[in-house]
């Protein structure tokens, strides 16, 4: 049975948008403000960031058009270095990254949905729980539903933030918001390791701009609507962080950035005053269910092409009859992030792994020059800027995961170490495999 193609590129520019939005930009700007000393510090970090996730999507893109297939970076990793790093990182998907970023956002969405009704905490739990039920259920029923609840919710969430920018540059600051209080230290520049941090903490509110390659066989035309979709759409993220950046320092004072731990509910109070808490849960509400939806529709097709290769569970790579979806890796997605939130367990798992996924974005990076050293290689899409954008972009991965080691030893080793013990279990499956 035969995945159904029914993502074009306006959805798939909504899956790169509404993932990598979920709800980091409403609260990572104080990481950054407080490591540079400027409004022009600022703005350049964010802008940054949206330029090696610019370079990252790129070489992504070159790598979709060459292989257009269910599983996307797995896919890539397998062709590019071998079947074992492939499931090194289906294995740390399942177990802690992407399932951990699902139960992530849905204990976020659940906080924010506990401002307006009170919850508990076994309250929260449960309504993070029932959340990852339910769009996984509607990821279940199909991929043109799926795709269509996060184009509804991505639409949604632009054309706020667009409303907060607008309210910004209109709203009267009287001079306390940092683009206006001190126009000296608004084009000053940070130094060279404080902009590495700032930018460390700003790429990671970029998360997920890869996932849209996942759906290759369910996308129309692929080799030309992935690329476009992942050009488009980290383009257009980079101009709302930077734009909405501008916005929070258009009405708060550096400090207040740097210090807050809720900026983007601290710029609403002073802007539209009292009701200004409730006004951003609502967006967040909003931002985290579009991101989550998009996760949970890219995972499972991960999974399913493991199954496929036999690196998984048989009956986990079926499709569904009717639905034309791998309703048993969505299945299998949902239960355990479920069991993730409820534990709590997702917390410690996922931030100590999370740093990971740039060891496998910067061998991606690389594998684009190993690949076009190959005779006959003619990809239907050619990355821009290389050789020296995705040189850029290895260089930056190998600073993201040292400074982690540097900064957590003990936390990034023992992460490292949940990734490799992938290893032996993929010589168990892949012997499985072989005498089958």
């Amino acid at each position: 049975m035969e995945l159904r193609r029914s993502i074009g590129f306006f959805r798939a520019t909504t899956m790169v948008v509404g993932i990598i939005i979920g709800a980091s930009i409403f609260v990572q700007p104080s990481a950054v403000t407080a490591q540079v000393p400027s409004v022009a510090g600022v703005l350049v970090v964010w802008a940054a960031a949206g330029l090696l996730t610019l370079i990252g999507a790129l070489v992504v893109a070159e790598l979709a058009s060459v292989w257009p297939r269910t599983g996307g970076v797995y896919v890539f990793l397998r062709e590019l270095y071998s079947p074992a790093v492939a499931f090194l990182w289906g294995w740390a998907m399942f177990w802690t990254m992407h399932s951990g970023i699902v139960a992530v956002i849905a204990m976020v969405f659940a906080r924010y949905v506990g401002t307006f009704v009170p919850l508990g905490d076994s309250g929260t739990r449960l309504v993070a729980v029932a959340a990852v039920l339910l769009l996984s259920a509607v990821n279940y029923r199909g991929v043109r539903e799926g795709s269509a609840v996060q184009a509804f919710f991505t639409s949604i969430k632009v054309l706020a933030i667009i409303l907060i920018i607008a309210i910004a540059f209109t709203f009267a600051a009287h001079g306390n918001g940092a683009l206006t209080a001190d126009p000296a230290a608004a084009v000053a520049l940070p130094s060279g390791r404080a902009f590495v941090l700032a930018l460390i903490a700003g790429l990671f509110a970029f998360g997920g701009w890869h996932m849209v390659s996942y759906a290759a066989e369910e996308t129309i035309d692929p080799t030309r609507t992935i690329p476009r979709a992942l050009v488009a759409g980290t383009l257009t993220v980079t101009a709302l962080y930077v734009a909405l950046n501008a916005a929070y320092l258009r009405v708060l004072p550096l400090a207040t950035v740097a210090q807050s731990s809720r900026v983007a509910a601290d710029f609403a109070d002073a802007a539209v005053g009292g009701h200004g808490a409730q006004i951003m849960s609502a967006l967040v509400i909003l931002s985290t269910l579009g991101a989550m939806n998009g996760v949970i529709l890219a995972g499972p097709r991960v999974y399913l092409a493991m199954a496929n290769d036999g690196l998984l569970f048989k009956w986990a790579g079926a499709v569904h009859p009717v639905y034309r979806t791998p309703h048993r890796a969505i299945g299998l997605q949902a239960v355990w992030s479920s069991v993730l939130v409820a534990t709590g367990s997702y917390r410690v798992l996922f931030t100590r792994v999370v740093y990971t996924e740039w060891i496998f974005f910067g061998m991606l990076a690389a594998g684009l020059f190993l690949l076009r050293r190959r005779a006959g290689y003619a990809p239907p899409y050619r990355a821009w800027g290389y050789p020296v954008l995705p040189a850029l972009f290895v260089a930056s991965t190998a600073a993201i995961v040292i400074n982690q080691v540097v900064a957590q030893p003990l936390e990034s080793a023992s992460g490292l170490i949940l990734v490799l013990l992938g290893l032996p279990v993929y010589y168990i499956w892949a012997s499985k495999a072989a005498r089958a």
